[in-house]
């Protein structure tokens, strides 16, 4: 009784496993790559550079009068105009200087107005023969001496009042002044003591160095980099949102690394920018045109080379080298390699082998990189396998 029941579960086991080798001969269904033509749009190339902001103008402020300081009219830090005040000076002692030119003056004048009068006293005596040519001559030299005394005196008190003029200190520039360096009560000297420092904000400069290679590289395509657009990014930020032109270049290289000192002007109306800030600056490389863009996933590297897998006649894939340019909105620019009308895999790259046919779903590469693929193509091809599975059995 047991045997008889043994046989019929023996057959069936034997004909479940004979159709479970037989799928497994089979495999799954083959998965497509997805097939794109390059995005041609036209870009801009640029230049990595990186740098940091600089003042336009920077003054450091210093007294023009000697004496004790009284009085800080700013708040550190702040931002100030050209000709606000800024410090004061005691001005007694350069006041009582004025004051005695100015007296010198009057004393001088009153000489003058003396001889003027005794000589045309002696004129007079002169022509009716009671004076003598000499003395009329010596007092015409009194009157000259006078007068230059008079002048000298008045030199003398406009360099009084510019004395006093200098202790009160103002602003030379606009900007943004640093804190104050001498606290009132101290002694200042002329020309030599640094009160503080003024730096101003727009708009500022943003200098860089760029290398022997690439300024020979514009000079040999024609291009002028006074006046070149360029774009920066501050550090921590994504994008390049501040915009700026060169304005200077320098006339040598540098001999110890060959490198070239060139600026570029960036307004900052805001004043949100400050010198010293360090950032990354985009130069324009070429002029807008026409260019082939693939993303970097499409992209194989073999040794040396770049190489792209297109799909050739009968959905054959084929290798073909190109040659890389900068990456442009996450897209990488394809300098030559590709048409416009090649069919490139963009997608499951790691399925495709050069010299042999692949399946292919269509694509298209989106302005943002990503891969656009049409609805409903890949659910086409998981619903041909169970058909397919059933016409086998």
């Amino acid at each position: 009784m047991r045997s008889a029941l043994l046989v019929p579960v023996l057959f069936l086991s034997l004909s479940m496993s004979a159709c479970s080798g037989g799928d497994d001969q089979k495999g799954p269904p083959a998965l497509p790559v997805t097939v794109a033509t390059p995005l041609v749009r036209e870009i801009t190339e640029w230049d990595d550079y990186v740098g940091r902001f600089e003042a336009v103008d920077s003054v450091e402020v210093r007294p023009r009068a000697s004496g004790y300081l009284q009085r800080a009219h700013f708040t550190d830090g702040q931002y100030v105009r050209a000709g606000q005040l800024l410090f004061t000076i005691d001005a007694r002692p350069t006041q009582a200087l004025l004051d005695q030119s100015r007296a010198q003056l009057v004393r001088a004048q009153a000489t003058l107005a003396n001889a003027r009068t005794e000589l045309a006293r002696s004129e007079t005596l002169a022509a009716s023969q009671a004076a003598s040519k000499e003395e009329v001559e010596q007092r015409r030299a009194a009157v000259r001496t006078s007068e230059a005394d008079v002048a000298a005196n008045r030199a003398a008190i406009r360099a009084a009042e510019l004395n006093v003029g200098f202790t009160r200190v103002t602003a030379p520039i606009s900007g943004r002044v640093s804190q104050r360096l001498v606290d009132p009560g101290n002694s200042v000297t002329a020309d030599q003591t640094i009160l503080t420092t003024i730096v101003s904000t727009n708009p500022l400069h943003f200098t860089f160095q760029g290398s022997e290679a690439s300024l020979l590289e514009y000079e040999r395509r024609g291009d002028a980099i006074d006046g070149s657009p360029v774009r920066i990014r501050l550090q921590g930020e994504d994008d390049y949102r501040l915009n700026g032109r060169i304005d200077f270049v320098d006339n040598a290289l540098s001999n110890g690394s060959g490198t070239i000192t060139v600026r570029a002007v960036v307004q900052n109306p805001d004043g949100k920018l400050r010198p010293g800030l360090f950032g990354q600056l985009q130069l324009a490389a070429s002029a807008p045109r026409s260019a082939f863009l693939l993303p970097d996933a499409a992209i194989v590297t073999d040794a040396a080379r770049r190489i792209v897998y297109v799909m050739g006649p009968k959905d054959v894939v084929q290798a073909r080298p190109v040659q890389l340019g900068p990456v442009v909105d996450g897209l990488r620019v394809i300098r030559s390699g590709v048409t416009a009308k090649d069919r490139v895999i963009v997608n499951g790259i790691q399925r495709a082998m050069p010299g042999k046919p692949a399946k292919t779903q269509q694509g298209r590469i989106a302005p943002d990189g990503k891969i656009v693929t049409p609805k409903g193509a890949a659910a086409g091809q998981a619903k041909k396998a169970p058909a397919n599975k059933e016409a086998a059995k």
